[in-house]
């Protein structure tokens, strides 16, 4: 019990649980010891300023046998229940991204809260009750108290939902639990509310990744870009864990040992090879990653032991610290990719070999989908599929779009699963950002399957890699961001992917120059085949830091010829809304700075829809024209400028003209009267 603590706050509670027949002594045996060891590690972190550790802590199950930790902050002091921010969430975490300690140490909420988190950091617990409790005596000796509890989980991404304000615990007592866990299994995000949460959270996982390769960069001699993407995909896979089967890998279990089998690479290993095996991955796709993962976790120097540690131990356990909270919620981003982002950002490339490794920002990721059309039923492919950043896109729409139209839970999970099995394939030909992409989808757990280590150009035949692999994949969605440096600037990624599909649609991100004469002879041909829907011209600066070039969206129709007749929708959409800026320290370098959403709902609806959806959009901003099959570089049109004087623009000369004369008129008189 923490001494600040009024002693009759905690004793009124106490005596509660007791009357409940719960046992809230803090060494009580039935509690896991998981969970006290995570509990200890966000402490440590604290280092005193984060105040103690829970003041109560439970273990309790429900009627189905589902485990839930019970955490139960005391503060006895008035007005120290919760500090919440302007969004009305629990403020755990202060403009800079970092644990905002003065909170969580003086108000109850706040500090339960804190440490329900170490428990999705440290533990398999994905379901966590954190309950905060203020008291004071009045004048008169009469104590006067409030509670207040939070449901805390990956489905909140551990921000926390209040469940509501209690006059006592009674709703922990096994008569009541089972409609308590009704009642929080009942609480749901809106969409709007999960987006900001995930966008917060995606802050947060920024300013960590940038944290983590700064340390490493600076801190571990001798890693190379490819050990240190290997190294961070090695240490996710060894403590994602399989509930019940494969348990996660604590970083006590790296003893640093020198024997073969006893190395610390082979403990990290092992973990792998049982996790790949536990998931059902195809026999060559494990063996691949363990070949590839191997030759960087077994090589001597990381193995090597200094001071009682070895490197490889040093690194991992900087990787879990600052990265498990985050894949353990389950975030629905391209992780990796910011991973592959962040670490490109700190190599030597020329322009054309950094414009072919940039990541496509996840909100262009999403448009992409979007204008691809993909739902629940699609197939998705993508013939440069990078960290798999596009493909995650693709899968969210996919499971989202199968949420919101499968009522049955049973039909529901066997379409997730088709979807991630069967619905998505990615080719990657670079080994180490191959692993960023199988090591992605893991997390999105699991669209890995048909991530293929392939040439697409040269050796795909169009089949499933895994599972169906006697069966062509039926694509009926391409999106695609393309290495700029191939022959037509990536346009002939486009002309073998869709020519290996029968119908759908395709949308790619490529630089603008091919649609203006640098991919003639390509665009020639797919236009025999296919149809070009829409060109949309990006802003300049969409990937500000990484690239200055200036790209186009082309979106397709497959499988019928485009004619001179048919009507393309030109588009600049360079401002799509959003302002940005390449400052290392700032906290968003993307800001929503006129109706950016609503800009990239009306473009997708535009591009289906056509004129009649024009609202925020100009008529200069939207053009309705028309190409020449056989030219194939009149790609990149604007709406043309209408040079024929107007009534008005006549008004306006002689208005001018008479201002003019007026003007000149008193200042020769004032002139003359001197």
């Amino acid at each position: 019990m923490a001494k600040s603590i009024e002693p009759n706050i905690a004793d009124l509670a106490n005596g509660w649980l007791k009357s409940y027949g719960l046992d809230y002594k803090l060494e009580q045996e039935s509690l896991n010891y998981e969970i006290d060891k995570a509990l200890q590690e966000y402490a440590s972190k604290a280092g005193g300023k984060g105040g103690n550790r829970p003041d109560t802590k439970l273990l309790l199950r429900d009627k189905n046998g589902n485990n839930f930790p019970v955490l139960i902050e005391y503060k006895g002091h008035k007005g120290k229940l919760e500090k919440l921010d302007a969004n009305g969430d629990v403020w755990n975490k202060t403009t800079k991204n970092e644990p905002n300690y003065k909170n969580i140490k003086e108000y109850a909420v706040n500090g339960a809260v804190h440490y329900a988190n170490a428990l999705l950091h440290h533990t398999s617990y994905t379901d966590i009750i954190a309950i905060g409790m203020t008291g004071y005596k009045d004048s008169s000796g009469t104590i006067h108290h409030q509670i207040a509890v939070y449901y805390v989980s990956k489905k909140n991404l551990g921000v926390g939902q209040k469940v509501g304000e209690f006059s006592d615990l009674s709703f922990l007592a096994p008569a009541n639990f089972d409609s308590f866990v009704e009642k929080i299994n009942h609480l749901d995000l809106t969409a709007e509310e999960l987006e900001r949460l995930k966008a917060q959270k995606e802050k947060e996982i920024d300013t960590s990744l940038v944290k983590l390769n700064n340390d490493i960069y600076q801190n571990e001699k001798g890693l190379g870009e490819n050990d240190r993407v290997y190294l961070v995909a090695a240490s996710i896979i060894a403590t994602i864990g399989i509930p019940g089967k494969v348990p996660v890998l604590e970083k006590e279990e790296l003893k640093s040992q020198t024997y073969e089998g006893g190395r610390d690479g082979d403990i990290i290993l092992a973990r792998i090879k049982a996790f790949l095996s536990e998931k059902q991955l195809p026999k060559a796709k494990q063996d691949l990653i363990i070949r590839t993962l191997s030759n960087t976790l077994l090589t001597e120097n990381i193995n090597k032991v200094k001071n009682g540690e070895s490197q490889l131990k040093r690194v991992f356990v900087k990787i879990v610290d600052d990265l498990g909270i985050y894949y353990k919620i389950g975030l629905t981003t391209d992780f990796t990719g910011k991973l592959f982002n962040e670490m490109y950002g700190w190599l030597g490339f020329s322009q054309d070999k950094l414009n072919d490794v940039v990541l496509t920002p996840a909100y262009v990721a999403t448009l992409l989908v979007k204008l691809a059309r993909v739902n629940k039923d699609s197939f998705v492919w993508d013939f440069a599929t990078g960290s798999a950043g596009l493909l995650v896109a693709a899968m969210n729409e996919m499971l989202k779009d199968a949420k919101e139209n499968i009522s049955s839970p049973e039909a529901l999970r066997a379409k997730e699963a088709a979807i991630k099995a069967e619905q998505l394939l990615g080719l990657e030909v670079l080994s180490n950002v191959y692993m960023l992409a199988i090591l992605n989808m893991i997390l999105m757990g699991d669209g890995s399957s048909n991530i293929l280590n392939k040439d697409s150009l040269h050796d795909f035949d169009g089949k499933y890699g895994f599972g169906k692999t006697d069966e062509k994949f039926p694509a009926d969605a391409f999106i695609l961001n393309p290495p700029y440096s191939a022959e037509g600037n990536g346009m002939n990624f486009v002309e073998k992917a869709l020519g290996m599909m029968n119908r759908g649609y395709g949308a790619i991100i490529i630089q603008n120059s091919a649609g203006s004469g640098k991919a003639t002879e390509y665009n020639r041909r797919i236009l025999q085949k296919h149809t070009l829907i829409a060109s949309i011209k990006m802003p300049v600066d969409i990937f500000i830091g990484k690239s200055s070039v200036q790209t186009n969206i082309y979106v397709f129709k497959v499988g019928e010829p485009h004619h001179k007749d048919d009507v393309v929708k030109f588009i600049d959409f360079s401002n799509d809304g959003y302002t940005r800026s390449n400052r290392k320290k700032a906290s968003n370098n993307l800001k929503d700075t006129d109706r950016a959403k609503e800009r990239y709902e009306e473009l997708v609806n535009l591009v289906r829809f056509g004129r009649s959806k024009l609202s925020i959009f100009t008529e200069k901003e939207y053009y309705e024209g028309h190409i020449d099959p056989k030219n194939g570089n009149d790609w990149n049109q604007s709406a043309p400028i209408d040079t024929k004087p107007t009534l008005e623009d006549f008004r306006k000369t002689v208005s001018d003209y008479l201002a003019w004369e007026i003007s000149t008129i008193i200042k020769e008189g004032s002139i003359s009267g001197k």
